[in-house]
């Protein structure tokens, strides 16, 4: 009658798959984007909680996922409409994804906690252009 720890983690894992492409089905490119970053704090919140219990299957998890997101956000950045804009953007994802993959090579959760405040301020700055 009941699930087992694995089952649920299958369905909890399942819902949030649903969840996320049922709202990037209608989204617009900033929306998308929103949805990006919010992703991207999540695996970084995930990463640093895992880091934190020395469970190093779940950091290598949401390290390739944070890495996989900042990727993409650095490959939707338009330099020929906003060149200072995206060439600072590009720095910063850089730099995270380096804190991001030293965090996890050293087990060290500041450096994550480092690259989420970072990117947390974009984030922010992102959510608050679309209101």
């Amino acid at each position: 009658m009941f699930m087992s720890q694995g089952q649920f983690g299958m369905a909890r894992a399942r819902y949030q798959s649903i969840d996320i492409a049922s709202r990037v089905e209608g989204a617009s490119p900033h929306m998308l984007v929103q949805i990006m970053y919010e992703e991207l704090l999540k695996a970084l919140d995930t990463m640093a909680a895992a880091v934190r219990q020395r469970d190093i299957v779940k950091r290598g998890r949401t390290q390739a996922r944070a890495l996989s997101i900042l990727h993409g956000l650095e490959g939707s950045l338009d330099f020929n409409r906003g060149a200072e804009i995206a060439a600072g953007l590009a720095t910063v994802y850089r730099e995270a994804r380096r804190l991001v993959v030293n965090g996890g090579r050293e087990n060290d959760e500041e450096q994550i906690v480092r690259a989420r405040d970072m990117l947390g301020e974009i984030a922010g700055a992102w959510s608050a252009i679309g209101q």
